[in-house]
């Protein structure tokens, strides 16, 4: 695997090292961390709009995963329990953000790309979509990051939205329909 590539789903797994964690193994809780910083990380900035918000948002994530671990009832529903509690992070940072004024960051991402045009091309693509999804509005960037990037379930995006299936899939048609705008594509893909 990747470090690109989110951990592959393995309910038993996951179901295993919740079990570890509740019986208070240190090396259980890190090897969850090992699993799954990097989609967590990712989701939140998706959502958050900067690497230091979402370092801020999945450390308060952990934490809050630490404190509640014991809670958890159902150990193969590990993933949608953490980006659940992610998405509550999140959303209370948002409405944080929403009551102070927003400063504009710079986008320093994008670096020198190198000559080749597909590879160029691709990166103009990927830098397209990533704005595409920054300029859609939370719900519909949190339903695409969620199913598409973070590829969860419509069930587990259910879970972490708590709503039920059906409004997950019309957010999920709302979405691409808005990104297609966004990006100027009328129903290639």
């Amino acid at each position: 695997m990747s470090p690109a590539d989110p951990p592959t789903h393995d309910p038993l797994t996951d179901e295993w090292l919740a079990v570890r964690c509740q019986l208070g193994e240190r090396e259980a809780f890190d090897e969850l961390v090992a699993r799954w910083q990097l989609p967590l990380w990712r989701y939140a900035r998706q959502l958050a709009g900067s690497d230091s918000a979402a370092d801020d948002a999945t450390q308060d994530v952990w934490l809050r995963v630490l404190r509640g671990i014991a809670r958890l009832r159902e150990g193969a529903k590990l993933r949608p329990w953490l980006f659940g509690i992610a998405h509550r992070v999140l959303m209370n940072r948002l409405r944080e953000q929403y009551r102070t004024p927003l400063v504009p960051e710079g986008d320093a991402d994008l670096e020198a790309l190198p000559a080749d045009d597909d590879t160029l091309q691709l990166e103009t693509d990927l830098a397209a979509l990533r704005d595409g999804l920054a300029r859609l509005p939370a719900l519909e960037c949190e339903v695409l990051t969620l199913f598409y990037l973070q590829q969860l379930s419509l069930d587990e995006v259910s879970q972490v939205l708590v709503v039920p299936v059906g409004t997950v899939k019309s957010r999920l048609h709302r979405a691409r329909r808005l990104l297609r705008l966004q990006l100027g594509v009328q129903g290639e893909r």
